[in-house]
């Protein structure tokens, strides 16, 4: 087997398993789940129809770049949404089975293994970033996301020595789990570094129709480009989803834009890779990206679940007011999210993920390398995989540095609204008996 697979973490949901193993929560307790950030709305109904009105294309094979009418939607509703001058369907854009598998396979065909191969991530971070990092053969950076930088990675103290390493950089807007928007001026200012160091942009954008204020909704990657006159993309790619937009997860739809000279090789490797959308999906996916009245019933009901969840816990947990996304992201009383997340379990019945599995201690020189090395991101010590030998190997803090997800807790509004309100009425009335 690839030894590289030896590498990678385990999942927060498995440590979340792991966490809760033992304890036993009120049995008069319905669960209610504020773990994954899988939305529990009702799906849009017409995607759901016209899947079924094509369920006879099932039976035949469809093409890698997905038909042309996909294409056009999806390139459509990019110009609307992000005011683009132009978005060619033909050479911008590709059909993807949503963003997870984009993503991942992105950095598969990306990545070239002969010279430095280093990602940059946020931090805490989706965990795909750091897999698809580590599977193909390159080193995670980890850029941390604080609060005094507004949940956003500090870029401008990533020194230029560091930069020349980057092969791609990740970005996540609206953040998760933070739900930190990237200004267009943020946008602009990588798309310049990445013209100096030669190095990608991508950035997920899946949560980016989840947002508070109908009349501010958060800028794009190609929205910045074509600000700048940069209708080639270059070096830019998004990937955008129906799971979070439309409410259909299970649809497994998205889509990769930008750079043609991007798009050209990647579509290559997805032919070999044999990850081709079914035609029903494809036509399920024109009525949901052809749609608008849908996502904005789903962010009216978002916003009221904000609204709620907010005057019940702002008085006894603090957090950032987010701009968009479905996610709280509340430092928890005492500091030891762990802990806070067993006892909820256990006298609430109420889940939620410790902030410190979505992240990873900073290394050395706050850089995610060691201090010491061979000058590459290469340890001179530790155990052989580019990770210090301090710590517990869950992500949880060791001498080096800390993590910037610890003592943070993950809520994820994704319920519908009558039992996430009582989540949240659990975990004041725990705060307030544990107080």
């Amino acid at each position: 087997m690839n030894p590289d697979l030896d590498a990678l973490k385990p999942y927060p949901f498995e440590k979340l398993a792991t966490l809760k193993a033992g304890v036993t929560p009120p049995a008069q307790l319905a669960h209610i789940p504020l773990t994954i950030g899988e939305p529990q709305h009702a799906p849009f109904a017409e995607a759901l129809a016209t899947l079924h009105a094509h369920q006879l294309d099932f039976a035949r094979y469809p093409a890698t770049a997905g038909i042309p009418e996909l294409r056009g939607a999806i390139a459509d509703w990019a110009r609307r949404r992000f005011r683009l001058d132009g978005l060619d369907p033909e050479h911008q854009v590709l059909p993807v089975n949503g963003t997870r598998e984009a993503i991942f396979a992105f950095v598969q065909a990306a990545l070239d293994r002969s010279r430095p191969a280093r990602v940059a991530v946020p931090n805490p971070f989706y965990q795909i970033y750091e897999g698809a990092t580590l599977l193909a053969g390159g080193q995670p950076l980890y850029l941390d996301c604080r609060a005094e930088s507004g949940f956003r990675p500090d870029f401008d103290a990533v020194p230029a020595e560091v930069w020349r390493e980057v092969q791609i950089l990740f970005l996540c807007s609206p953040g998760n789990p933070t739900g930190a928007v990237t200004p267009r001026a943020e946008f602009e200012k990588l798309i310049a570094l990445a013209d100096e160091f030669d190095f990608i942009i991508a950035s997920d954008e899946c949560y980016s129709e989840l947002y508070l204020d109908e009349d501010a909704p958060p800028p794009g990657l190609l929205e910045a480009c074509a600000a700048m006159g940069r209708h080639d993309y270059r070096r830019c790619l998004v990937f955008h989803s129906l799971s979070k937009r439309s409410n259909l997860p299970g649809l497994r739809s998205g889509f990769v834009a930008g750079d043609a000279e991007l798009i050209a090789p990647f579509k290559r490797y997805r032919t070999y890779h044999g990850c081709a959308m079914s035609l029903p999906l494809q036509h399920a996916s024109i009525t949901a990206w052809n749609d608008e009245a849908h996502v904005r019933a789903n962010r009216d009901a978002y916003r009221a679940k904000f609204s709620a969840v907010t005057e019940i816990l702002a008085p006894v947990l603090e957090f950032p007011a987010p701009e968009a996304s479905f996610y709280l992201w509340p430092a928890v009383p005492g500091g030891d999210d762990e802990a806070f997340t067993r006892e909820l379990f256990a006298a609430e019945h109420v889940s939620v993920l410790p902030g410190s599995y979505m992240g990873r201690p900073a290394t050395g020189d706050g850089m995610g390398r060691p201090a010491t090395g061979d000058g590459m991101g290469r340890p001179a010590a530790g155990d052989g995989m580019g990770h210090p030998t301090t710590g517990d190997g869950m992500g949880r803090q060791g001498a080096d540095g800390t993590n910037p997800g610890a003592g943070r807790i993950r809520l994820a509004l994704v319920a519908e609204l009558e039992p996430t309100v009582e989540a949240a009425g659990r975990i004041r009335r725990f705060i307030e008996r544990r107080a």
